[in-house]
């Protein structure tokens, strides 16, 4: 009961922090551009209580921890929060200005995962053996953040790679391709479902997470 609790606190901390900043980036960054309705709703924000969607945040990413622990299964916990409501009408340029906002969310989990991979090194520098707690929620905040980034940036509306493929297409590919956002989410199930995001995951986010240990000099 000890280890579950702990597992679960390890991949809290990285999930809601990681969750959090992404939906803050996105309010921010409208807001910076001309949309003001996510600083007028009180969502850009670091309180994780005003971005906690109780499917997204608590139930998948809980369950894929009890899942985890049932099975020995080590699957990276991911989830998402309340979206953080953009009126992409009010962007100066709503068309050009909609490539910012949505690349706001993954560049904050990179930021997020190199921050967490310059914590390991500095930990295996200074104490040469870390602590296996500050060690181990370092690498699950890594592994959770390339992770949110690369599955935002799936080219699928609504997410964010769906929002800037909409915002580089020419005009009448992009009316096109955002008529697919209905059905989104089911695609990504889907995709999930059938292991085609698994693959491609696996193999887009090793490279990454060796260039961060890298990076750090690890």
């Amino acid at each position: 009961m000890e280890k579950l609790i702990l597992d679960i606190v390890l991949w809290a901390v990285p999930v809601v922090l990681a969750i959090t900043l992404h939906e803050a980036a996105h309010g921010y960054v409208a807001r910076m551009f001309g949309d003001p309705t996510a600083h007028l709703m009180g969502r850009i924000t670091l309180n994780p209580l005003k971005h906690i969607d109780p499917v997204g945040t608590l139930l998948i990413p809980g369950g894929i921890v009890l899942m985890n622990a049932m099975t020995g299964a080590s699957f990276p916990p991911f989830g998402w929060a309340k979206p953080v409501p953009v009126d992409f009408g009010r962007l100066r340029k709503p068309k050009a200005d909609m490539l910012w906002v949505a690349v706001a969310g993954p560049a904050t989990n990179l930021l997020q995962a190199i921050v967490w991979a310059v914590l390991i090194g500095f930990l295996i520098r200074m104490q040469g053996s870390p602590d296996l707690f500050w060690f181990d929620l370092a690498k699950r905040g890594m592994l959770v953040n390339v992770g949110l980034m690369l599955i935002n940036l799936v080219p699928i509306p609504p997410l964010d790679g769906g929002r800037i493929a909409v915002s580089l297409l020419p005009m009448r590919q992009a009316i096109a391709w955002s008529r697919i956002e209905p059905y989104g989410f089911y695609i990504l199930i889907g995709l999930l479902y059938f292991g085609v995001l698994d693959y491609v995951l696996q193999y887009v986010a090793r490279p990454i997470l060796q260039f961060l240990m890298l990076f750090t000099g690890v």
